[in-house]
């Protein structure tokens, strides 16, 4: 059983890890009640951290009735001494230990604890950082017609608030022909959408020796026979070129969907959050994203209550709220992690004060979503089917290339196809269709 937390990366190295278990002869399960549980970590938010020490005491019962279950923890969070330091002390059900850069030797390390008399109880085979990409990883999708394809590891920004640059490691880009060998293959399996993943994507290529641009590598992405949609995720906007922008204007495949992370409206902030663009260069790039896709849905990430945030402060970001008008946005109250600058900030926020600004963020950012959505109700839309709904097997749930929910009849027949539905009536976050 493999317990996926965190973000698009992690799920990637899930169906990385799953396929090299699958390879050596495991079969996956939904129980964690397995013979093997495998738990890959996120450590972004404190809470994400919790949640993992609470499951491995719940393990703790299960592997006393099977003494032979095997336990292993990997993902970001190992990646922190004080988090394996904890797991030793505390956890000794615990049997093997990798980090995010060495996903490739898992069946080594598996093999080390099942067959060497000599190994310790515990195995730690933690990387610090990493300058190697392992190609070829055997992997097992979740589904057969869409995949997630790793352009770039790592992360050089540095947000004072981000621990993933210290997890994740410096930032090293794909080699594109890799790239493109990968969705090749995935296409001729029967894929027709692809996410290209990286915790900055917009800076893909700078640490090639032939270096190329985002926007190069998706020109040859489009030029893939059989392959419909591609997606991508994360973009910075410190990094988003106007090649870029004029390429989305242009491409057939590219769906209209972009995640932009403002974090916040105030320039002070963003000046002591390390994010090196202001309030104003952000709604400029909004202003040219939106001439070049006028109906391009735009989603985000907020954090509210950043160590020395006023009130003034959070009025900056509740401006370039109503300004832009997202379609989502993925709101967060900051979490202190240990080891990044913003931890040892003074004024951290009273947690009331921030609470009520969440709450009235939340409260702005759902209205303009239902508003958004309300605008396309009527209009037909290309959808990707991707399963029966679990509520009512009459009906099929899909995705809009602004990557909206849509619920219609239909049946598993349509699975993986790309259909015209209509848009009837709008839930907010999802849509109520009908075959066009």
């Amino acid at each position: 059983n493999i317990k996926t937390f965190g973000c698009q990366m992690n799920a990637r190295d899930s169906e990385k890890i799953l396929g090299i278990l699958q390879t050596i002869g495991y079969e996956e399960t939904d129980s964690e009640q397995a013979d093997l549980v495998l738990y890959n970590t996120c450590t972004v938010r404190e809470n994400a951290n919790l949640k993992v020490y609470g499951r491995l005491g719940q393990l703790k019962r299960y592997k006393s009735k099977n003494p032979d279950m095997l336990t292993i923890l990997c993902g970001c969070m190992m990646q922190e001494p004080e988090v394996i330091e904890r797991i030793k002390k505390s956890y000794r059900n615990v049997d093997i230990i990798f980090g995010t850069h060495n996903i490739f030797k898992l069946a080594e390390l598996l093999a080390m604890r099942l067959f060497d008399q000599n190994a310790k109880r515990m195995i730690i085979d933690i990387w610090k950082d990493t300058t190697e990409i392992v190609e070829e990883l055997p992997n097992s999708r979740k589904y057969s017609f869409k995949g997630g394809v790793n352009i770039m590891f790592g992360c050089n920004n540095f947000c004072s608030y981000c621990i993933v640059p210290y997890v994740r490691g410096r930032e090293r880009s794909r080699n594109p022909e890799d790239i493109i060998d990968e969705i090749k293959q995935l296409v001729a399996n029967g894929v027709v959408e692809i996410m290209l993943l990286g915790q900055n994507v917009n800076s893909y290529g700078k640490t090639l020796e032939n270096p190329i641009t985002f926007a190069q590598l998706l020109q040859r992405i489009e030029d893939i026979e059989g392959l419909k949609r591609i997606r991508f995720m994360t973009s910075h906007p410190k990094d988003l070129s106007d090649e870029l922008i004029e390429y989305l204007g242009e491409s057939k495949k590219v769906c209209k969907q972009m995640h932009l992370p403002l974090q916040s409206g105030s320039d002070r902030l963003l000046q002591k959050m390390n994010r090196h663009y202001t309030k104003e260069g952000y709604l400029e790039l909004v202003r040219k994203i939106r001439k070049a896709v006028p109906d391009i849905a735009l989603s985000t990430d907020i954090i509210v209550g950043f160590p020395g945030e006023t009130e003034e402060d959070f009025a900056q970001t509740m401006d370039v709220v109503k300004k832009v008008e997202y379609d989502s946005a993925f709101t967060f109250i900051y979490s202190k992690r240990t080891g990044t600058p913003a931890a040892a900030m003074e004024e951290q926020v009273d947690e009331a004060v921030v609470k009520e600004r969440f709450d009235r963020l939340l409260a702005k950012v759902q209205e303009i979503a239902a508003k958004k959505a309300a605008e396309d109700v009527g209009k037909v839309e290309e959808v990707l089917v991707e399963e029966i709904n679990d509520h009512d097997a009459t009906l099929v749930t899909g995705r809009t290339s602004k990557n909206y929910l849509v619920h219609f009849k239909g049946d598993k027949s349509l699975i993986g196809s790309i259909v015209d539905v209509k848009l009837c009536e709008s839930k907010g976050f999802y849509y109520i269709g009908e075959l066009a």
